[in-house]
């Protein structure tokens, strides 16, 4: 995590958030028709690499402490912070969370979504729809003078009410100029306890809802997070910025069709 001090952001550096987020969103968009049968992670890398540079930016996760690739694949029972790989091949009833940081200008657009490869399974259809809605409620909750167990409570709460469980070990945070910064937003909590929201801030929320255990192991390559019991994980994410009366979701999709219940 960088910095612990809580930075509030002004206009103009929400407008140029808002630009990254922007371009985020649209790298999503981009690579979603290649989400099919027989396509290697490495080449969702690739290509989101290529389209990252046409569009003038970086990647931030490529060589960020050490990680080796332009973006994250994270499928079935991987939590988060897949590594791309020529070996995985998507197959059929697979799920996916791809997720993308570009810099553009110097501000970071942090943003993921769960893809179906071809048909879901009834369980993987619930997850991921669970999960959907659960980013979607924790964003609802955020307002100025609220608290960020206000987040958490609101995920937390929908999430066991359908059967599942709420990772602890990652969490939301902070984020401008730097990739990781304060404050930490778990997916877990109480409401009305945590850090005042206040207009300005900036941040992500980003759940990670599993089928079985929320307990996590991270694999030998010092990245790669799974379920303790090997059942699907599911995630999304937005960058959002605390407003004058409420929320602005900065990575939202020029189509505001993000997500269709497959």
């Amino acid at each position: 995590m960088g910095s612990e001090t809580i930075v509030l952001l002004s206009r103009r550096e929400i407008d140029k958030m808002r630009k990254a987020g922007i371009l985020a969103s649209q790298l999503l968009d981009h690579l979603a028709p290649m989400v099919q049968p027989g396509v290697s992670t490495l080449e969702l890398n690739d290509e989101a690499e290529r389209w990252t540079r046409e569009n003038g930016a970086i990647s931030a996760p490529l060589g960020y402490n050490g990680f080796p690739k332009s973006i994250c694949t994270s499928v079935n029972e991987v939590i988060c912070h897949g590594i791309p790989n020529a070996k995985q091949k998507l197959k059929d009833g697979d799920i996916i969370n791809i997720d993308v940081t570009p810099i553009l200008d110097g501000y970071y657009g942090d943003t993921s979504r769960t893809f179906f490869v071809g048909t879901p399974s009834p369980v993987a259809k619930k997850l991921v729809d669970v999960t959907y809605e659960c980013m979607m409620r924790g964003i609802a909750a955020v307002k100025p003078g609220g608290r960020i167990g206000d987040i958490g409570a609101a995920i937390q709460e929908y999430a066991e009410g359908h059967g599942f469980s709420v990772v602890r070990d990652f969490v939301g945070h902070g984020i401008n100029r730097e990739f990781h910064t304060a404050p930490q937003v778990p997916h877990y909590g109480v409401k009305g306890k945590g850090k005042r929201l206040r207009k300005g801030m900036v941040f992500t929320i980003e759940p990670m809802i599993n089928e079985g255990t929320y307990e996590a192991q991270v694999l030998d390559d010092n990245w790669t997070a799974i379920t303790k019991d090997g059942k699907l994980s599911a995630q999304f994410e937005h960058t959002i910025a605390v407003t004058d009366s409420g929320v602005e979701i900065l990575t939202l999709p020029e189509s505001k069709d993000e997500y269709k219940s497959a």
